[in-house]
């Protein structure tokens, strides 16, 4: 007959060698959201007599970098302080964030074993060195987002299968001859906020290139860049120092969909020099110097958006925007901002607007000296 006290030893011993049922804690994620109620147990619960010691991870479970989170091949980086591309990324990664930290320098071997990767974002970093290796084991990256860095040149060897590049905001001076050659499924180029100059384009800087978006804004042109892309549906040069448009600065683009040149300080748009943008939707020509409204407008068929407000437009003729026959225009104008110009808008005929959708269209007047 066992004692009282026997017996609850002999219970104690029984409760510490069964298999308990409570689970480790697991710090939730910012890509754990997703999980919530899916039943696949991959949430442990924060039970209140769980264990302090965390278990590893079976050896099948890929590895995620210290401080990092990974979900669904997604693994998460940034913010982070971080002065080097981290160790231990899981090989079937797909969209890698490492932006707002301090890495200064993309070394060969950093992005080794990534073949998977389709999306890389450096924004926010202080790179300025790039080995000219680092990017090849990224044979089907896409997305490649190193904005507000110190590059002073564009990556060299760029993966062939990249569709979009944004580098805005670095030191880059110089664009050599050659150095998109064998991207010929890009399609997107964010290039702004460089201290770009004309000169600094060499030629066929943009060779075997086939954009639909370019954007070199708020750098230090002077005039549109020659040998652009031809078949390029947007082209913003905004915020830059163009004086005039010439008459061959745009006869090449022939695709053209939207045109920005807003906020430089062109006095002139030489007649002529707008006839080949035979598709031009929009066009952005506010924050200018502009003492009249450039000629060609009426016969671009298609173009439903012109920008001209805070120019030096004193006057508006009556055939400035709509051609003179009947049926000339296939699409009417949604969208004319003549506001803060010196033109007496009481002076302008109604006949003026004649091929614009609706009168709220127009915008006129609150010039101030």
């Amino acid at each position: 007959m066992l004692t009282h006290s026997s017996l609850l030893l002999l219970l104690s011993v029984a409760h510490l060698s069964a298999p308990s049922s409570a689970l480790p804690f697991e710090q939730r994620g910012f890509w754990d959201f997703a999980l919530d109620g899916d039943g696949g147990g991959m949430m442990m619960r924060d039970e209140e007599e769980g264990s302090a010691v965390d278990e590893l991870p079976p050896p099948d479970m890929p590895s995620c970098p210290f401080g990092c989170q990974c979900h669904l091949r997604v693994v998460q980086c940034s913010d982070l302080g971080l002065t080097a591309v981290p160790k231990s990324i899981p090989a079937d990664t797909r969209l890698l964030d490492l932006q707002g930290n301090k890495i200064t320098e993309l070394r060969e071997n950093d992005f080794k074993g990534l073949s998977n990767l389709y999306a890389l974002s450096l924004v926010n970093n202080k790179i300025s060195k790039v080995h000219p290796r680092a990017f090849t084991p990224l044979r089907h990256m896409q997305k490649l987002y190193i904005s507000h860095n110190q590059l002073t040149e564009i990556p060299k060897n760029l993966p062939r299968s990249l569709v979009e590049l944004r580098i805005h905001d670095n030191n880059i001076k110089k664009v050599s001859a050659g150095t998109f050659s064998d991207l010929g499924t890009m399609n997107c180029i964010e290039m702004g906020r460089n201290p770009l100059q004309n000169s600094g384009f060499e030629a066929g800087a943009f060779k075997g290139l086939k954009l639909s978006y370019l954007r070199i804004s708020e750098a230090k042109l002077t005039g549109v860049p020659k040998d652009l892309p031809e078949n390029l549906h947007e082209l913003h040069l905004d915020h830059n120092q163009i004086q005039a448009i010439e008459r061959g600065d745009l006869n090449k683009y022939n695709q053209l969909y939207r045109l920005g040149l807003g906020y430089n300080r062109i006095r002139s748009v030489e007649n002529g020099s707008l006839a080949s943008l035979s598709s031009l939707r929009e066009l952005h020509l506010d924050n200018n110097q502009l003492s009249r409204v450039p000629q060609g407008l009426p016969d671009m068929k298609y173009l439903q958006v012109v920008y001209l407000h805070f120019n030096n437009i004193g006057q508006v003729g009556v055939n400035d925007f709509c051609p003179q026959g009947f049926g000339m225009k296939k699409t009417f104008y949604n969208g004319i901002s003549l506001y803060s110009n010196p033109v007496n808008y009481w002076e302008v005929q109604p006949a003026t607007f004649r091929c614009v959708a609706h009168r709220l269209a127009i915008q006129l007047g609150n010039y101030r000296k």
